[in-house]
C-alpha cells in the first residue's frame, strides 16, 4: 500500500476525515446522496483495498481513489490545512485506523480533524436473509454432509424445528424463539437449495419467496385491493373464498395433510366442516379413539386449540410427577 503525506505545517486548520461505510448487500454504486457529494467535494478519497465492488463506479463517477491504507497519524496530516478526506471503508470498517484515531484523539496532544462516519448504502429489512442464502450455496456446494442431503432426508428434521419452534413459543424463552425460528428458517432454504439441483423441474428460494408473495397479496384484498376487512373473521372469510378459487377443491376435506399430529387433524377437519357450514356430527362409534374425536371437535368449537390444550395438560403432569418423585427423594 502507498502511504500518504502532507506537506501541510502542524498549526494548520485540522480538516475533515469522512468514513463511507458500505454495505455489501446492496448493488455497489447505490449509494445515497450525501455520500456521492461528499465525495465529489473531498480533496482526496482513499481506499485500502483496490479491489473494492465500489471502485469501479466511482471511478466511472469521475472520482479518484487512492490505493492506501493510511495511519491514524498519518489520515489526521493528510487533513492539516483544512483538507476533507474520505476513506471508503473495506468490509471490515476499517477498526485499526478507528482505533488509531480514537487513541489521538484521547492523547490530548494533536489536533483532531473533524470526524464523521456516513453510511452510504443501509441494509434494507431482509438483507441479512441474502447472506444465509450465499452460505446455504457454500455450505451445499462444499459440506460432504449437506452435499448428499435430499429432501426426504431432511423432512425428519423439518418436523423437529417445527415442533422445537412450537415449544419455545410455549415457553416464552425469547432467545429460543430466535434460535429455533432460524432453525426453521434454515430448513426452508436449505430445501429451496436442493430443488435448484432438479434436472427437469429447478426452483430457487426466488421462486418460493415469489410464490408466498403473490400468494399474499392475492388473498389480502383488503390490503392489497378494493376489498375492505375491519374484523379477523372478515379476513378470514376473504382468505377462505380466494383460497377456494384458486384450489377448486371437490371437498373440505382436500388439503389437509393426514400425516399431523391426530388430536390436530381432528380439529382441523372440524374448522372446515364448520365452516363449511356442513351438519356431520361424529360417527357415533364405542371407542377411546372416538371420545377423542368428539372432543376434538367440541375443542375446535369453542376455539380451543386441542393439540396446544393437551400439551399443556401433559406438561402439568409432568410438573406433577417431578414433584411426587422430589417428594419420595427426600
Amino acid at each position: 500500500m502507498n502511504a500518504i503525506s502532507s506537506d501541510a505545517p502542524a498549526e494548520a486548520a485540522p480538516g475533515r476525515v469522512v468514513l463511507l461505510t458500505t454495505s455489501h448487500r446492496v448493488a455497489p454504486g447505490l449509494l445515497s446522496w450525501p455520500a456521492w457529494q461528499a465525495l465529489h467535494a473531498a480533496d482526496r478519497v482513499l481506499c485500502a483495498d483496490g479491489a473494492h465492488p465500489q471502485l469501479p463506479y466511482l471511478r466511472e463517477a469521475g472520482i479518484s481513489v487512492e490505493e492506501a491504507a493510511p495511519t491514524a497519524e498519518e489520515l489526521v496530516g493528510a487533513c492539516a490545512g483544512g483538507h476533507t478526506v474520505v476513506v471508503v471503508a473495506t468490509g471490515e470498517g476499517e477498526p485499526a485506523l478507528t482505533d488509531g484515531l480514537a487513541r489521538l484523539a484521547g492523547s490530548g496532544r494533536v489536533r483532531m480533524p473533524e470526524l464523521e462516519l456516513l453510511p452510504a448504502s443501509y441494509d434494507l429489512p431482509g438483507a441479512r436473509l441474502l447472506d444465509l442464502v450465499q452460505v446455504m450455496d457454500r455450505i451445499r456446494a462444499e459440506c460432504p454432509w449437506s452435499s448428499l442431503q435430499t429432501h426426504k432426508g431432511l423432512a425428519k428434521y423439518g418436523i423437529e424445528e417445527a415442533y422445537e419452534l412450537v415449544e419455545a413459543i410455549e415457553e416464552g424463552d425469547r432467545d429460543e424463539l430466535r434460535e429455533e425460528l432460524g432453525d426453521v428458517l434454515l430448513q426452508v432454504v436449505f430445501h429451496a437449495r436442493i430443488a435448484e439441483e432438479h434436472p427437469e423441474e429447478p426452483f430457487s428460494v426466488d421462486d418460493v419467496a415469489a410464490g408466498i408473495v403473490d400468494k399474499l397479496i392475492h388473498r389480502h384484498p383488503h390490503v392489497f385491493g378494493d376489498a375492505t376487512a375491519s374484523t379477523p373473521e372478515e379476513v378470514k372469510e376473504h382468505w377462505l373464498r380466494t383460497k377456494a378459487v384458486e384450489k377448486r377443491r371437490t371437498s373440505v376435506t382436500e388439503g389437509i395433510p393426514l400425516g399431523q399430529p391426530a388430536l390436530a387433524l381432528a380439529a382441523k377437519l372440524a374448522s372446515r366442516v364448520r365452516t363449511a357450514g356442513l351438519d356431520v356430527p361424529p360417527p357415533r362409534i364405542d371407542g377411546i379413539g372416538y371420545e377423542l374425536l368428539t372432543l376434538a371437535i367440541r375443542a375446535e368449537a369453542e376455539g380451543v386449540d386441542p393439540e396446544a390444550a393437551l400439551r399443556a395438560a401433559a406438561r402439568a403432569y409432568r410438573d406433577a410427577v417431578l414433584a411426587a418423585e422430589g417428594a419420595e427423594g427426600s
